[in-house]
């Protein structure tokens, strides 16, 4: 009996380690038919959602996302407004001056034929009303039958909605004129993972999906050009500059176009529709079509004109430099606020300088494969999805550019970390994007350290590492949601050298990097670590007789080495303060990181040279 128990005990061991190691994550299939009235931006929709849990847990409820709830007086976000001590200038209405602003929040002051709201009217699971609760923009669900690892349970669902006036990146009637820009307008499941549900209340920013295939029919006034994300599936009876001219066009009949999308293995499902929208159409060589939808005005024409050639450029080079993009559609929308990413699509301001256009496009495009494919939590994560679309859509700039310099320069980057530094307001990476205390280190943080992110672990491990590393871990975790330890990992497997020191330090903490050359005497050079974090150190001595040599100290705790054509002189633990290198020659100058990327806060005892 005593061996048949501990048999049992190990055969169980051996299954809960199995299945700790087994990835997972849940699934959605929405089936949505929306019916628009442009007349008062009202909305009524039915969705079938079919839920299959493929985790190991038993659940007994669920969780959706009713995000436009948050356009409301008094909601976290309105109130949120009101209290931050930077809040977003595009949210707020100014009522001091320059120099001392009071600023009054926009949603304070929606009517409520103004305000944006979803509601539910039915709920039902697998055919049987079952019991739910709204909580802010968070509808609690209470399944009537718990839903089982490994099986699937379907909800159907009557609700309606209402778009509100434009706040931040959904609404109507924008500044730009432009009539519905469709984002976080439906409700959407909740992601569940090994984390446990990620049902957070929309405060402010990123967003957070479960992989899915959508089926959408949206019935809107026939004038209206509609985009967004999906395969239209009906354009012969469509028109607006989707149909195939060798066929002849079948127009339905009636006031209202029933736009019928199809959208597989996506996160979120975003349109927009404008009556004055131009639609044009751009092959990629390779098979992929670019849409484009901008409003009828000439400046804003003749600029979306110029800049379809540099997207179609763009959609090339990301291809090439991190991995292929797997859908056969994208397209850029103006949405008239400011740049944001969706599905198979992106929003973004029309009516602005073609500089200020091609920029937006290119970064907004880059998340296509960061947030989108790689699928990030940008909730908890927005770093690696703001700061390594930054990196990639800086590098594009520099590579695309008509007067391409040699070596791409990061200084402007390295400048606004050390300001954020300097400020003092600096707060850790790992600090969830809505909990920041002020939106400038969230901005900063997200998109500048983030980016610093992989500039300096190409200094680490050798940019040739690097970019081998973004493509494997494109390959290796697209539509995964994978996690800051995964890049780590992808990154040490690449090169060989040990990383963790460097997510713990450059993303849990605020500690700095500061080394500087404390004092030359004949040939002997002396270095010191000044700040918290230990960095491997790339040195370029000068000798007296005019010869330059270079020289490589990487960390002890690295275990290993970057492609260097540097001299190896040794490794340095980050727990000895100097280091000392006795060179053969008299030594006239020391110079750390001439490569500029390392994020020194203070350059100015990186150089040391004899008088």
């Amino acid at each position: 009996m005593l061996k048949k128990i501990l048999f049992l005990f190990f055969i169980t061991v051996l299954q809960v380690n199995a299945q700790s190691n087994v990835y997972w994550q849940q699934h959605v299939d929405y089936t949505m038919d929306i019916d628009m009235n442009v007349n008062n931006y009202q909305y009524t929709g039915k969705q079938k959602l079919i839920y299959t849990n493929n985790s190991p847990d038993e659940l007994k409820y669920v969780f959706y996302h009713l995000q436009f709830n948050a356009f409301q007086p008094g909601s976290q976000m309105d109130i949120r407004l009101q209290h931050i001590k930077d809040p977003d200038g595009r949210m707020v209405n100014n009522k001091g001056t320059a120099e001392n602003p009071v600023y009054e929040s926009r949603i304070s002051k929606l009517t409520p034929d103004e305000i944006g709201y979803l509601k539910v009217n039915s709920l039902t699971q697998n055919g049987k009303p079952v019991k739910y609760e709204v909580i802010g923009t968070i509808l609690k669900v209470y399944l009537n039958t718990p839903v089982k690892p490994g099986q699937k349970t379907t909800f159907n669902m009557d609700f309606k909605g209402q778009v509100p006036v434009q706040i931040r990146r959904s609404g109507r009637n924008n500044a730009e004129g432009v009539a519905l820009s469709m984002a976080q307008w439906y409700p959407k499941m909740a992601e569940y993972d090994v984390e446990g549900w990620h049902a957070n209340q929309y405060i402010a920013r990123e967003f957070f999906g479960v992989w899915g295939d959508f089926d959408v029919t949206i019935h809107i006034d026939r004038n209206y050009t509609v985009g967004g994300t999906g395969y239209l599936q009906n354009p012969q009876e469509i028109g607006h500059g989707y149909e195939d001219t060798s066929k002849k066009l079948k127009l339905q009949k009636g006031e209202k176009l029933s736009w019928h999308f199809k959208a597989p293995n996506v996160h979120d499902f975003t349109w927009a529709a404008d009556k004055d929208y131009l639609h044009d159409i751009r092959q990629v060589p390779g098979g992929l079509k670019m849409h484009f939808l901008y409003k009828n005005k000439p400046e804003t024409v003749k600029n979306w004109k110029k800049m379809q050639e540099e997207a179609v450029k763009t959609m090339q080079y990301y291809s090439q430099k991190i991995g292929k993009y797997p859908y056969k559609k994208y397209s850029i929308i103006q949405g008239g606020d400011g740049g944001m990413e969706y599905s198979m699509c992106t929003l973004v301001n029309g009516d602005v300088k073609l500089g200020s256009l091609i920029g937006t496009m290119r970064h907004e495009m880059a998340h296509s494969w960061f947030q989108f494919v790689l699928a990030f939590n940008e909730t908890k994560h927005p770093w690696m999805d703001e700061g390594f679309t930054s990196y990639i859509s800086s590098m594009a700039a520099h590579e695309l550019s008509k007067n391409k310099t040699e070596k791409i320069n990061f200084d402007r980057t390295y400048m606004t970390y050390n300001y954020i530094v300097k400020s003092g307001m600096e707060e850790p990476l790992t600090t969830q994007s809505d909990r920041y205390n002020t939106n400038m280190a969230y901005s900063i943080g997200s998109y500048v350290k983030g980016q610093i992110f992989l500039s300096q672990l190409g200094y680490i491990i050798g940019e040739e590492n690097l970019d081998k590393t973004l493509k494997k871990f494109f390959n290796d975790f697209k539509f995964k949601h994978p996690t800051p330890n995964d890049i780590k990992r992808t990154a040490e497997k690449v090169s060989g050298i040990q990383l963790d020191w460097y997510l713990n330090e450059w993303i849990e903490t605020t500690h700095t990097i500061d080394y500087g050359v404390k004092q030359i005497s004949g040939n002997t050079i002396t270095l010191q670590r000044i700040g918290q974090m230990p960095m491997p150190v790339d040195l370029r001595v000068t000798y007296i007789d005019g010869t330059v040599e270079n020289f490589y100290l990487p960390l002890e705790m690295m275990l290993g080495k970057k492609p260097t054509a540097s001299v190896f002189y040794g490794y340095w633990g980050w727990a000895i303060p100097e280091y000392t290198l006795d060179l053969k020659k008299e030594v006239k100058k020391a110079e750390i990181d001439p490569s500029l990327l390392m994020a020194d806060i203070d350059r100015n005892n990186n150089v040391y040279e004899q008088k």
